[in-house]
């Protein structure tokens, strides 16, 4: 059984995510908490597998209490984050502290919403659960250039990079190692829904030596730029009049993920064949696998977060798989590994716990 805390400070959120899971014959309850105080209490106390943590509470909010459970004692934890901006921001500030997913919720369609997210909030607690995720963080140098592997791809016009739970916090240690002369364009497909994928590009942005965007429809790729796929859309390129590819996104294709890492992988191989550089991070599903499959049959190059740095070894696990992979990287590799694959210096910095 799954050991459950729930702490939320709206009585029916508590019954009603406690409804939810304790359907299913796999989850089990063992209680609930008001604020961030009595969640610390009962964490203690309970030594529960996963906690739910609401963000707005009073006496103690969600990420101050985070913080204390990280500190004290380390639980995976997912966020139930309110659908607003300032939800957004303070679920990437979660992220970075330790939590390892969210869940989103609407305050005002609450009761609509929650049957909605029963599926997805069940299938987090018992992937994050059996994976049991690395909580915390070594503080180590910048790995040595001369012990990363021998790798150069030149010709590579882009990078394309694909990555969901536990993105966020990989992302802020891959993308500001790569330096503000890179001479190719970044592309993310990070699975999140509207509204954190700004938040997140701005986190980035404020990071990173090169300019982190949300994608609009209409940006021209641009060299030394990173562009995030936006929440609920897809990230996809064309070249109008053959001029330089620009972006677009739409809401089509319907798939399980919106934005879809195959998609956008997908759409990079049109544009530029086999001179893709693909990166699988961390993630639950096989999303990226057929766009890897692609890039690969063009002979574009694809590298892999290794099983020991990822929250979730399963995007990452079904390309290395299924033999695509040309390098498999622990997560403080990837970044500097892509700067020196094209010719580059990475950004010498730590790597946060």
């Amino acid at each position: 059984m799954i050991r459950v805390l729930i702490v939320d400070d709206s009585a029916f959120m508590r019954k009603a995510l406690s409804i939810m899971l304790e359907g299913d014959p796999e989850v089990e309850v063992v209680g609930t908490a008001r604020d961030g105080l009595e969640a610390i209490e009962k964490v203690r106390e309970l030594k529960p597998d996963i906690v739910t943590l609401d963000v707005e509470m009073p006496r103690m909010d969600g990420l101050t209490a985070l913080r204390r459970i990280m500190r004290e004692h380390p639980v995976p934890v997912i966020m139930v984050s309110s659908l607003t901006q300032e939800g957004a921001q303070a679920t990437i500030e979660a992220l970075e502290a330790g939590a390892v997913d969210f869940i989103p919720k609407q305050h005002s369609y609450v009761s609509i919403e929650i049957s909605r997210i029963r599926a997805e909030l069940l299938e987090k607690i018992k992937t994050i659960a059996r994976t049991r995720p690395l909580l915390t963080r070594r503080r180590s140098a910048a790995p040595d250039a001369e012990a990363l592997p021998a790798f150069r791809f030149r010709e590579a016009r882009a990078i394309a990079i694909g990555v969901s739970t536990g993105g966020p916090r990989a992302l802020q240690q891959v993308i500001p190692t790569l330096p503000a002369d890179l001479p190719v364009p970044v592309l993310i497909v990070q699975h999140m829904p509207p509204h954190f994928t700004r938040s997140l590009a701005e986190r980035l942005n404020s990071l990173s030596p090169l300019t982190v965007v949300e994608a609009e429809e209409g940006m021209p790729l641009e060299p030394g730029r990173v562009f995030l796929a936006p929440g609920g859309r897809h990230l996809v390129l064309e070249r109008r009049n053959g001029q330089v590819p620009v972006i677009r996104t739409p809401v089509e294709p319907a798939t399980l993920h919106r934005p879809s890492v195959d998609v956008m992988f997908q759409s990079v191989c049109q544009i530029f064949g086999g001179k893709v550089l693909a990166v699988v991070m961390t993630g639950m599903g096989r999303d990226g696998l057929e766009g890897a499959r692609l890039i690969k049959q063009h002979g574009g190059k694809v590298i892999t977060q290794d099983e020991a740095t990822c929250v979730v070894y399963g995007m990452p696990r079904a390309v290395a798989e299924a033999g695509l992979s040309d390098a498999v990287l622990p997560l403080e590799q990837i970044g500097p590994f892509l700067a020196r694959s094209l010719g580059c210096a990475p950004v010498a910095r730590s790597v946060s716990p």
